[in-house]
């Protein structure tokens, strides 16, 4: 058994005497049946030991954002998130929502190419950690309108930890076409 998996059973273990932290998911897909990538992994998440969903915004189409911007030629977008209660490490958190992408045909090759399915780990309570495996809250959130755009529909007064409140971040970008990827 590999030390990383060993140390994930270990967290499991103990996750009863964790408190529940609130968690921000973003979901996103533009490859395949992408409404469908995302209703099954929403339904993962779900499932997944000591977690559950306990909102999801209603999916967004969005243009593709690379590294030189908006990229019309790409497929489009869907991106959603979902907000979790969960008594998972983040980093044990972290590896499920890379197992299901993986089972989703995600594809970790090229950064910001397009994606079977994308879950990203946005927040994690309180947590902030500069761990280049673990980057808590999410480097790019404050950017990203894919993000913000249906947090705020599901969490009016939500507030990225140590930047702002998701509304005023969000009322930052008006002119942005889609953020940054």
């Amino acid at each position: 058994m590999n030390r990383r998996l060993a140390q994930g059973i270990d967290e499991v273990a103990r996750a009863p005497e964790r408190e529940s932290a609130s968690v921000v998911v973003a979901l996103g897909a533009n490859l395949g049946d992408r409404a469908e990538a995302i209703r099954a992994a929403l339904a993962e998440l779900d499932r997944l030991p000591l977690t559950r969903v306990t909102a999801a915004a209603e999916p967004i189409e969005t243009v593709a954002v690379t590294l030189a911007g908006p990229d019309a030629d790409a497929p489009a977008y869907l991106n959603t998130v979902a907000l979790l209660q969960t008594r998972l490490a983040p980093s044990v958190l972290l590896d499920y929502l890379h197992a299901v992408e993986a089972r989703h045909g995600r594809v970790r090759r090229e950064r910001w190419g397009d994606r079977t399915l994308d879950l990203d780990l946005i927040a994690y309570g309180d947590v902030r950690s500069d761990d280049p495996a673990l980057l808590l809250p999410h480097p790019r959130a404050a950017e990203r309108v894919f993000v913000l755009d249906p947090w705020v529909r599901i969490d009016p007064d939500a507030v990225l930890p140590g930047v702002g409140r998701v509304a005023d971040l969000r009322a930052a970008l008006e002119d942005a076409p889609g953020g940054t990827p």
